[in-house]
């Protein structure tokens, strides 16, 4: 226990030097990044919880994709393929796999590709010269082990697991290629910690996300910043009631994510001085503290009807304020799906509500390679999660 307690330290002292630095160092905002597509959600069941599920315990190999912290031994050689039917005809897949070893901890390798589709290229005068394709392939390498057991003695002083935490990381390799002449290579890395309490069912987790450069930009002496993040999640298995509720949040690397929209002319809360020409000057749009840090936030909820049946709801404010419509709210902002279990397989499906022209939809299977060899097993509960 001593000799594990200088490694908790130095992670919590590293994750608390990030945020402070963070807001120099990564103050840009959504549209002035490269590499978004590390952003995407895989997932189905993340994306029915708002696009975030971070503090989400259980051994769901899929989940690792954002918190690579929560790996353990019951995601012993299991096998995750997403399928996301994207905006604007544009679709990406993804796979992730999992191995354990008894002293290192857990590992998992993955990959997300997004294709863009075929385009076709023409000359000055129309005539067409060749097509290309526009992807981004992204390489994912994760570990995640318990580091810290805290042991609960009880009335019988018998000793018992009770709480614990981990830590993990991603290395991500970035392959982006937009034209014959136009590709990238870059590598970010994710740092995560999460503690889980058995005995109370909470879990409470931070990842510090795409902390990265550009080895090879797209055009010469022009690095791009990559979407660099901070979150922190937390959720709450009720004990007497089917449900898992969860409160996430997203940048706290940057306080103020709003922005100035040039089609309001008028901010609700303090009136824009008038022009004496017909028109009114364009001003900063003012958002109150209460707008400013709802936005920071994401909620979902789990309702477990049974161990193989899941409905999932996710809320997520900030998509819900820039994506609507102001004559018509609609479902911008909202996301839903459910999981199941038949057979061997799991089966998650999940919808989220960008806009009133569209959303996505997201599919995984999830399996235990281990259910097709009759000598071994991986559906025992794990003691530590469940």
């Amino acid at each position: 226990m001593k000799a594990i307690a200088p490694y908790v330290v130095k992670f919590f002292i590293s994750f608390l030097i990030s945020v402070f630095l963070a807001p120099t160092l990564f103050s840009q905002e959504g549209g002035n990044n490269t590499y978004e597509a590390l952003n995407l959600v895989t997932s189905a069941r993340v994306a029915a919880l708002s696009g975030n599920a971070i503090s989400i315990k259980d051994n769901d190999i899929d989940l690792a994709w954002d918190n690579p912290s929560i790996l353990n031994e019951s995601m012993e050689n299991h096998l995750v393929l997403n399928y996301v039917d994207y905006l604007a005809d544009i679709n990406y897949t993804s796979f992730i796999y999992s191995k354990s070893f008894s002293n290192l901890g857990s590992f998992s390798a993955g990959m997300k590709y997004l294709h863009y589709g075929t385009f076709k290229e023409a000359d000055h005068t129309g005539e067409i010269i060749r097509e290309f394709n526009a992807q981004d392939v992204v390489f994912n390498l994760g570990w995640g082990k318990g580091v810290s057991p805290i042991l609960n003695l009880g009335k019988s002083n018998e000793k018992k697991l009770d709480s614990i935490f981990f830590v993990g990381g991603n290395l991500k390799l970035i392959y982006s290629n937009y034209h014959f002449d136009y590709s990238s290579f870059g590598i970010a890395i994710d740092l995560a910690g999460t503690y889980h309490n058995h005995k109370r069912n909470t879990t409470v987790a931070a990842i510090i996300k795409n902390a990265g450069i550009q080895i090879k930009p797209y055009t010469s002496k022009n690095r791009e910043p990559l979407p660099f993040e901070i979150q922190l999640g937390i959720s709450q298995k009720l004990k007497h009631a089917p449900f898992r509720l969860m409160l996430n949040a997203q940048h706290l690397e940057r306080w103020d994510l709003t922005y100035t929209d040039p089609i309001e002319t008028q901010s609700p809360l303090i009136p824009v001085e008038e022009d004496t020409l017909m028109f009114q000057k364009i001003g900063a749009k003012v958002s109150d503290f209460g707008d400013k840090l709802l936005r920071h936030t994401s909620f979902g909820t789990e309702i477990i009807l049974s161990k193989n049946f899941h409905i999932r709801v996710g809320y997520n404010y900030q998509r819900q304020k820039e994506l609507k419509i102001s004559t018509k709210r609609g479902m911008s902002g909202f996301s839903f799906g459910l999981g199941f279990k038949v057979s061997k397989f799991h089966f998650s499906y999940g919808r989220t509500a960008f806009h009133l022209a569209g959303g996505t939809n997201h599919f995984s299977i999830r399996t235990s390679l281990d259910n097709f060899h009759a000598t071994k097993t991986n559906e025992m509960p794990n003691p530590i999660i469940d």
